[in-house]
């Protein structure tokens, strides 16, 4: 059970999402053209279930700077940005994405995840002067195409997606104008930009360099921050361990592949789906983490129990030789 349900899901031909999406919209009677809509800028995502943290005082930007991966030192308000938090050994262990309106940094991250979030936060307040408050049963968010405009500005910010996310009071919602769109569309339109889901496509395991989140949630020219050391070796190095790719999938089968699904090259297991989806242009699709040294030309297959094999072809967005003297294709 969602820990808010949205009321746009009483909208005509809403149809609810389930799992970590569960309390929004998957749809609203046709993804594929709630994907064009988007693409045309005529319709909005309701993002609703995510977790929504807003942390303030004087202290939060160089407080934020001192314990992320991220550079938030100066960070201009209506500026949208991407931090981790890594583990001592460099593991992805928390994603935060937000904007700073000037007197607060609002965050959202993926839904329940806001308390384990805050607890560790907490633990690093120490003497600066910040405050740290869980939001999401009075602020929610919602996802637009193109840049910000109007109101809520300042608490909305450009995003790597080509649209912005608007934080509004959660009395708002069923006052929204506009066409909606699900969040398969808006899933649609993640992947074909590449861009990760923390927990769906990636695994306890998961370092940035491998799923192309250096220079998007890590910032290579700032002080010391927990997990630097094994950041800055495989970027000086090159050949991180496992690569993210695009797949696209043989449309000949009627089911998408789920999360945690084998990714298999022969007959060796070399990774595992994350997300994936229908595309209004390039058809089924989905993201992978896999092994680097796997042939980037190999036709793979996505194999699980009970379930018809799909092949799949890779679509490089990680190079397999990431590193300080390769320029990433991301």
């Amino acid at each position: 059970m969602s820990r808010n349900r949205s009321p746009l899901l009483d909208l005509p031909g809403a149809v609810e999402a389930d799992g970590l999406d569960a309390g929004v919209a998957a749809h609203y009677g046709s993804d594929l053209r709630e994907q064009r809509a988007l693409v045309a800028g005529q319709a909005f995502v309701d993002l609703s279930h995510r977790d929504v943290v807003t942390i303030t005082g004087p202290d939060r930007l160089t407080w934020l700077h001192a314990i992320t991966t991220q550079y938030f030192e100066g960070l201009k308000p209506g500026t949208s940005t991407t931090a981790l938090l890594l583990s001592p050994t460099g593991h992805i262990e928390h994603v935060m994405y937000g904007v700073d309106d000037g007197e607060t940094f609002w965050l959202h991250t993926e839904p329940g995840a806001a308390a384990a979030l805050i607890e560790w936060l907490q633990k690093m307040v120490f003497m600066s002067r910040v405050e740290i408050a869980d939001v999401t049963d009075d602020y929610a968010m919602i996802w637009k195409p193109g840049a910000p405009e109007g109101e809520h500005l300042t608490r909305s910010g450009e995003d790597s997606l080509g649209g912005h996310e608007v934080f509004l009071p959660r009395g708002e919602l069923a006052g929204l104008e506009g066409p909606a769109a699900g969040i398969w569309a808006y899933e649609a339109l993640r992947i074909e930009a590449g861009a990760p889901r923390f927990g769906l496509d990636t695994d306890e395991r998961a370092i940035p360099n491998e799923v192309g989140w250096l220079g998007v949630g890590v910032h290579l020219n700032k002080g010391c921050y927990r997990g630097q050391e094994t950041v800055a070796r495989v970027h000086n190095l090159g050949r991180p361990p496992r690569r993210l790719v695009r797949l696209h999938l043989d449309g000949s089968v009627d089911h998408l592949p789920a999360h945690g699904y084998a990714v298999r090259a022969g007959e060796k297991q070399v990774g595992f789906v994350g997300s994936a989806a229908r595309h209004h242009e390039l058809g089924p699709i989905a993201l992978a983490l896999v092994k680097r040294n796997v042939d980037a030309d190999a036709v793979l297959e996505i194999v699980a129990e009970d379930q018809p094999t799909v092949t799949a072809t890779q679509e490089i967005l990680v190079d397999p030789e990431a590193g300080l003297h390769v320029r990433s294709r991301l």
